[in-house]
């Protein structure tokens, strides 16, 4: 595990027991998102067999080893500054440029595309064709329109994806060229510059599925799920919550364990995606890896799946996966088990047994209520098998 913050820094500050600690980078992010993180950090401290901090401290020198748990993806400069060397580190991932972090690697550059980032792999686009849908990433607004109009000669309506955004923010369907113009119109320039613009396929139907592996300690687990979507306070349609199926292992035993043949290609899709990203960036790794993938059908009816977005950060499914972890933790022998996390815009009493990680108001979000629960002991039995949570089209893209 990580050493001290900073090789140079272990004789200042107050030593302390080897412990978990919560890293915060990004300070826009609502107190619920913090008391949710720090919440799963206790139990990753207890699973560990290690301390519990509170947040980090610059400065800060420590006895004993330390694990973070960071707010969002850390390039490969900040992990070595904190003493972050694997996955053993940190409840997260690293990556080699900032671009990597985002949806803009899902797809290739245009022919004759223009403004690539640093460290942009143009091979990569080709490999991931199987398991994404068509597509393309540009970097500036010139790109974008000319790549919006090939991908409108198919005659079937695309999807713009800002490579930044959370939650389906700043998403948009367009089918005509006035519609991709005002879409394309409506962004900020230096933000496509920096994070990139996804232009692709949208599904007519479809159902998003949430695919992932966790490796803590001496544990590692995989699981596969559907998402839920919510109301917020301004009635725009959120992320509500996800609904996992776990078993011990990697993804590859997912994949042996799917139970049917949509099951099987969302599974199939992470295993490529994951495998070809890190031949990409061999610098790359994470601890958690999370996929949201989506299966349905195009315009023209024809049948297709593919990965959405990689969530290689603390998200939304995570205090569902905390609560696997631990109870994996507490049973060696136990090899499967079925939990949720649910996120509801409204104080509430959540249901018995259920673990509340936040309740209350939010100046930023209002009030809402954060809480997982274990819905099984075995997998198989889980209440929300996959394949029931169907969403629109529009939903695509909902935070893991």
């Amino acid at each position: 595990m990580a050493g001290a913050i900073g090789r140079g820094e272990r004789n200042r500050g107050q030593a302390h027991r080897g412990q978990v600690l919560d890293l915060i980078l990004t300070r826009k992010r609502g107190i619920h998102e913090k008391a949710t993180r720090q919440w799963a950090a206790q139990h990753l401290a207890t699973a560990l067999r290690l301390g519990f901090g509170g947040e980090y401290v610059v400065d800060s020198a420590f006895d004993g080893p330390v694990y973070f748990v960071p707010d969002r993806t850390l390039l490969t400069a900040e992990a070595e500054r904190f003493g972050i060397h694997g996955p053993a580190d940190l409840f997260g991932g690293v990556v080699p440029h900032p671009f990597v972090a985002t949806k803009s690697i899902t797809h290739p550059a245009p022919e004759g595309a223009r403004d690539l980032p640093d460290g942009w792999s143009p091979a990569l686009g080709d490999a991931l064709a199987p398991s994404v849908l068509p597509g393309v990433t540009v970097f500036n607004l010139d790109d974008a329109r000319r790549a919006g109009r090939s991908l409108l000669a198919s005659g079937m309506p695309i999807r713009s994806k800002p490579g930044h955004g959370i939650g389906g923010s700043g998403q948009r369907v367009v089918a005509t060229a006035q519609e991709l113009d005002a879409a394309i119109d409506s962004l900020d320039a230096a933000a496509i510059g920096e994070a990139g613009l996804v232009l692709e396929l949208n599904l007519a139907t479809a159902t998003t599925y949430s695919v992932g592996v966790l490796m803590v300690g001496t544990i590692s687990l995989a699981y596969s799920g559907t998402q839920r979507t919510t109301r917020n306070h301004a009635g725009h349609e959120v992320y509500g919550g996800s609904t996992l199926r776990c078993l011990r292992g990697g993804l590859d035993d997912l994949l042996r364990a799917a139970v049917d043949e949509r099951e099987r290609r969302a599974i199939a899709a992470s295993v490529g995606y994951d495998r070809e990203v890190s031949r990409a960036w061999p610098q790359f790794f994470a601890s958690r890896r999370n996929y949201d993938i989506v299966h349905g059908e195009d315009g023209a009816g024809e049948v297709r799946c593919g990965v959405l977005e990689q969530s290689w950060r603390f998200g939304g499914a995570s205090p569902a996966e905390v609560l696997a972890l631990r109870a994996f933790d507490e049973d060696p022998g136990r090899k499967r088990i079925c939990v949720s996390s649910c996120e509801v815009y409204d104080l509430i009493d959540v249901p018995a047994g259920a673990e509340v990680s936040f309740r209350g108001e939010d100046p930023v979000v209002g009030s809402i209520t954060k809480y997982a629960i274990v819905e099984a002991d075995d997998a198989p039995a889980c209440s929300a098998p996959i394949g029931d949570a169907t969403h629109d089209s529009e939903r695509h893209g909902h935070p893991a």
